[in-house]
């Protein structure tokens, strides 16, 4: 499975990445650029609501999950062909990007339970942090060749050539990571593990105090980064002027930041203290918008992305283990399920309002002015949500990630692997992922 989590991140990082850039250069509307990178996703937040049913009628996890993968891989073709003509649809462009989130989305409740049954316990730590590690390298470098490819292959005659093979080897890399899901062995079939909550358990659950604030929080400041975050995109290209080479410089120097301090991330976390840090990375995300209008240097703007990779790698450290410390083991999945529906509805709206403005403005310096200090002033309010939030203590604690997107304002979009936690609230295994990480800082393995 770790040759399956490489060639899956190769294809996030050389095809769905590059998505907003090839609207961009195929219709010039920077509202479209910066929409197609969050509208399709709502398709995968409610297809993964019905996948637990579909996997049980398949009576298969191995089936579904391979054939959600090799559905991800088709989404490409119309992209390619695309490429190839020279032309295409918006509404094609929007209907595969919506094919591919519904299929990559849908399968992660699936996943999970699969992978569980997989992994022996007492190797998880070591196996997903090996994977992790793979599954960073693989994104990194498709998403620096794919940028290679673009610098080098475009042409003013032939503007969209370039990203046909961008999405070819997409297609390609996706194939194979469905060639290796399938050759895994399915030990157990589909049980209780993907039986969700009911409507009672899960109200009662989320109306929690530490639990509920930090869900609406987290909801909160998604959507207001998500105001300005899908047009960082076509401001970088069409008003700071960046070329691809530029532009891969600018986006991996968040996300080298956000993979390189983690580990010290991790041990100021245990130093301060979760809900401390909470505070900390979201007073800081709060202005980055803003400052991006303040200068355009490269060297600036490389500093401000390695700040941007630093502080979200300490949000994101932080709001996963006050996740898991506040949610019981067992309503994990489902809190997760519903979380991610929230999660892609609070992007689309936020996305929309700084489309609205877009509209309303036009497309020039002044609209991203509004957009970069609407969400500012958005961020500082979700801020609020969390004054009266519990202090929670966290246990020593090792949780693997996988990567579901790349973007260029905050890094890697990541969704934890739920088998890489302890399967009970007890603490001999928590101990023992300690032991394995050797360290008691609460570790977060971002790209899985």
């Amino acid at each position: 499975m770790c040759a399956d989590g490489a060639a899956w991140s190769v294809m996030v990082g050389i095809g769905e990445t590059y998505l907003p850039a090839f609207v961009l250069a195929l219709t010039a509307s920077q509202l479209a650029c910066g929409l197609v990178a969050t509208v399709p996703m709502i398709s995968g937040a409610v297809l993964q609501l019905i996948s637990p049913y579909v996997v049980r009628r398949l009576g298969s996890y191995r089936l579904w999950v391979v054939l959600c993968a090799t559905v991800q891989a088709a989404a490409f073709v119309p992209l390619l062909v695309g490429a190839l003509v020279g032309t295409l649809p918006l509404v094609v462009v929007f209907a595969a990007a919506s094919l591919y989130w519904g299929a990559s989305l849908a399968t992660g409740p699936a996943w999970n339970a699969w992978v569980e049954t997989l992994v022996p316990q007492r190797l998880r730590a070591r196996f997903f942090a090996r994977r992790s590690h793979l599954s960073q390298f693989g994104l990194l470098g498709g998403f620096v060749i794919g940028g290679l490819v673009l610098q080098v292959g475009t042409k003013p005659e032939a503007p969209l050539a370039a990203f046909a093979l961008l999405f070819f080897v997409a297609a390609v890399s996706r194939l194979i990571s469905a060639h290796y899901l399938g050759s895994q062995r399915e030990p157990l079939p589909p049980g209780n593990s993907l039986r969700g909550l009911g409507v009672g358990e899960l109200v009662s659950t989320v109306r929690q105090d530490a639990t509920g604030r930090l869900l609406l929080f987290m909801l909160a400041t998604q959507m207001a980064v998500s105001i300005a975050g899908p047009y960082f995109t076509p401001y970088m290209f069409v008003h700071l002027r960046l070329s691809y080479s530029g532009f891969v410089v600018v986006v991996c120097a968040a996300f080298l930041a956000k993979i390189l301090l983690l580990p010290a991330v991790g041990r100021i976390v245990q130093r301060w203290g979760a809900n401390r840090v909470l505070w900390t990375s979201g007073m800081i995300i709060a202005p980055i918008p803003a400052l991006w209008l303040l200068y355009d240097g490269f060297a600036y703007l490389l500093a401000l992305k390695v700040l941007a990779g630093t502080t979200w790698a300490a949000y994101e450290l932080a709001t996963l283990l006050l996740f898991f410390e506040t949610i019981p083991n067992a309503k994990r999945l489902s809190i997760l399920t519903i979380f991610n529906l929230g999660y892609a509805t609070a992007i689309v709206v936020g996305s929309l309002v700084g489309g609205l403005i877009l509209v309303a403005l036009g497309s020039g310096r002044e609209a991203y002015l509004a957009i970069f200090v609407v969400s500012t002033i958005a961020r500082v309010a979700a801020l609020a949500l969390l004054v009266r939030m519990p202090k929670v203590a966290l246990a020593s604690l090792s949780v693997a990630t996988r990567p579901i997107a790349l973007r260029p304002s905050i890094g890697t979009v990541d969704r934890p692997v739920l088998p890489s936690l302890s399967e009970s609230e007890g603490a001999p295994h928590r101990q023992e992922h300690a032991r394995q990480a050797a360290s008691p800082i609460p570790e977060l393995e971002l790209g899985a």
